[in-house]
């Protein structure tokens, strides 16, 4: 008697679903798309409804062939690929390789790889869903009208081996004109006055700030203006006019969408988006856990919902009462609120068994993937627990006709802090810890400290805050936010520096070229509506041909009209102070098909070349020549000797211009955000906080 077949995208996950079924059924791999459109043409019909020409992907001919046998063979065919548009559209065209019947029963989806979601799903088949398939088809032909259209413009216009996308060139326009924004930014300086005060001299003092003077808030624009403050305070009583206590609540975050997922993990972890999104994809398809053999360990992981199924709420609750105590389950299950423009197509991403413990799994994880499954279990199982609950308290004080204001919390009751608190961008100053306080009570005053600071421009987009801006706009989709970040970088129109994106002047030369031809590719808003309208076409609201006929006729018009109207555009040359050797003359940044390298100003007369060679000011503590910057072949910067081969040592880490009073190596930099500085030698256990900019004086 012959076996049932399932197809799935990936050997893993076949694995891992085929030791779910028992053996009843025969699970093979089509290894992602198997038919795309070609990549030597334009493979779309214009002038015949968009009709797409689809070709079998060079090197999965073997595959087919494989697959067609194992069809033969099989007296039921399942296509059990990823449960959102990008798997309904690789079942469809596997259905077309492989003769079968799309408006058959022939599809099954599972948004967690468990045993009783596989059986359920094959117990449960269903024909393939058109409308997901049309709505895939149309992002991939209005992707490809857009690149084959604007791309050879730019070939022509800026140099060769350039490209456009839908999504890509706005990404690329956010990154820009926030580097604008810095750009025109003027600093502002400003003072802040802090009193140090202590409820009696036996007692730690804590921190008040000035706000304001006679009942009016207090600008402080000089120096000056401070110590004629500072003079004023001289001598002065200071004295709680008010004290306001309140309860305050903290409530957990939902569980991770793929955004906050992806975002989390670059601000707790420093994983990029698409190094979250390849570790999550394996957690999900499953890994070799001990006896328990292939096993999926997380909910799938493109969603943009956090909804969460009944079963799983009941499962955390119990679980957090086992481990926690009652007084850390919510009266109700937590429920989350939707964003208007989620698709909600999937649960949020989830342990799928909440009581497989991080801590279990040790042995069975690489380093990274337990590192991101610890991540996504404290997160889950956080989002259903108690609300932390602190005691807040404000104090308000008055010196002559000043007034300052002291704030501090206490946690009352810690709740789902325990556990998990979300990671953040912008640091944050901890409240202090008041002591007792009363109205009408005089204080002792410390010292007076009076600091200066400079209004910062809006900071630039990492990979958090980008994927955060995408979402927020509307530019994209779950699956789409990594492959974004690494064509842009890709293709050198951003750079990522210090976990930043910075423009190139070919970013800014692209997106200016790409607004003055057709402003609406580098639009936000006509971005976000044409995704809004590629959801209703997956929704049966809108026909797919409309909507690209709609939008390509004008736009092909528009960009033939600019091969007339605009002239070839000169990328502004980066002038370096590094001079040639040879002539004399400044050395430029140019790129070749190889990335960048330093060049003389004055070719094609003197064609002299060099590496670039970014100095850090540190000398190899294994040989003594310099450590300079270096790159991976993925991209990731890191520091080694400029001697290598002959020296091979490296770091990880920025080296700094001081030496350990331990053993004299040099420093480096570690430790995220705030950050502390380490010896790089191993085994010398040296650290110190790192130095923090800013000026300050002080008086008492």
């Amino acid at each position: 008697m012959s076996k049932g077949l399932i197809i799935v995208e990936s050997p893993a996950k076949a694995k891992t679903v085929e030791r779910m079924l028992g053996g009843k059924y025969q699970v093979k791999a089509s290894m992602g798309h198997v038919r795309d459109l070609p990549k030597s043409k334009l493979g779309v019909d214009v002038e015949n409804n968009y009709e797409p020409h689809y070709i079998t992907i060079r090197g999965k001919s073997d595959t087919i062939k494989e697959l067609k046998g194992a069809v033969k063979n099989s007296d039921q065919v399942l296509l059990a690929t990823d449960p959102d548009r990008e798997g309904e559209a690789i079942s469809w065209h596997l259905s077309k390789a492989l003769d079968l019947d799309a408006d058959a029963s022939c599809r099954i989806e599972f948004h967690e790889i468990t045993q009783k979601a596989v059986r359920d799903a094959v117990a449960n088949p269903r024909p393939i869903h058109m409308e997901r398939v049309n709505a895939q088809q149309a992002r991939r032909i209005l992707d490809r009208l857009v690149g084959y259209t604007l791309s050879p413009f730019l070939w022509k216009k800026v140099r060769r081996g350039l490209s456009a996308g839908r999504v890509q060139s706005v990404a690329v326009k956010l990154i820009c004109d926030r580097e604008r924004e810095i750009e025109d930014f003027v600093r502002e300086e400003y003072w802040s006055i802090t009193a140090f005060l202590k409820a009696d001299a036996d007692c730690p003092e804590f921190p008040a700030k000035l706000l304001r003077k006679a009942g009016k808030k207090i600008d402080i624009s000089t120096g000056d203006e401070a110590r004629e403050v500072l003079r004023d305070l001289e001598g002065e009583q200071y004295e709680v006019i008010k004290v306001l206590e309140k309860e305050r609540k903290r409530n957990p975050q939902p569980p991770f969408t793929t955004s906050t997922l992806q975002q989390e993990a670059s601000r707790k972890l420093g994983f990029g988006a698409r190094k979250t999104m390849q570790i999550a994809q394996q957690l999900y398809e499953g890994l070799e856990i001990g006896p328990q053999g292939n096993t999926g360990l997380i909910t799938y992981i493109r969603t943009d919902s956090v909804r969460v199924a009944a079963e799983a709420e009941v499962s955390a609750r119990s679980f957090i009462k086992d481990i926690f105590g009652k007084d850390y389950v919510p009266d109700r299950p937590r429920r989350y609120k939707k964003k208007a423009t989620s698709q909600d197509a999937h649960e949020a991403i989830r342990p799928t068994l909440v009581t497989r413990r991080p801590d279990d799994l040790k042995k069975h994880l690489s380093g990274d993937q337990l590192r991101l499954y610890r991540l996504i279990w404290d997160r889950f199982v956080a989002s259903q627990m108690e609300s932390a609950v602190l005691d807040t308290v404000r104090v308000d004080i008055k010196a002559k006709n000043y007034l300052f204001r002291a704030t501090g919390s206490r946690v009352k009751f810690p709740g789902f802090t325990v556990l998990y608190q979300e990671g953040s961008d912008n640091a944050e100053e901890d409240d202090s810890i008041l002591p007792e306080i009363s109205e009408g009570q005089r204080l002792v005053l410390s010292r007076l400290e009076d600091k200066q600071h400079f209004t910062e421009p809006p900071p630039r987009y990492s990979e958090a805050t980008l994927v955060r801006a995408l979402e927020e706009n509307g530019i994209g989709r779950p699956s789409t936010y990594a492959p974004i970040i690494e064509t842009i970088l890709k293709r050198d129109y951003v750079v990522l520096e210090d976990k930043r994106f910075h423009p190139t002047q070919l970013g800014f030369v692209v997106v200016d070229v790409l607004n003055q031809v057709y402003p609406n590719v580098v639009d936000v808003t006509f971005t976000a509506n044409m995704e809004a309208r590629l959801d209703e076409i997956a929704e049966g609201k809108l026909e797919w041909i409309s909507v690209i006929d709609e939008f390509y006729p004008p736009f092909k018009k528009t960009v033939d009209a600019a091969e007339e109207h605009v002239g070839r555009v000169k990328i502004p040359e980066e002038v370096t102070d590094e001079l040639c050797p040879e002539c004399g003359r400044n050395l430029v940044v140019k790129h070749g098909r190889f990335g960048a390298f330093l060049g003389c100003q004055g070719y094609p007369e003197c064609k002299f070349t060099k590496k670039i060679v970014r100095s850090t000011g540190v000398n190899c503590i294994v040989c003594g020549r310099e450590i300079v910057e270096r790159k991976t072949k993925k991209g990731r910067k890191f520091y080694g000797c400029s001697g290598y081969p002959e020296c091979t040592f490296t770091t990880w880490y920025l080296p700094v211009k001081k030496s350990c009073p331990k053993c004299g190596a040099f420093l480096v930099r570690r430790g995220g955000k705030k950050g502390y500085l380490a010896c790089v030698r191993e085994g010398c256990d040296f650290r110190q906080d790192a130095p923090v900019a800013g000026k300050s004086k002080s008086s008492s």
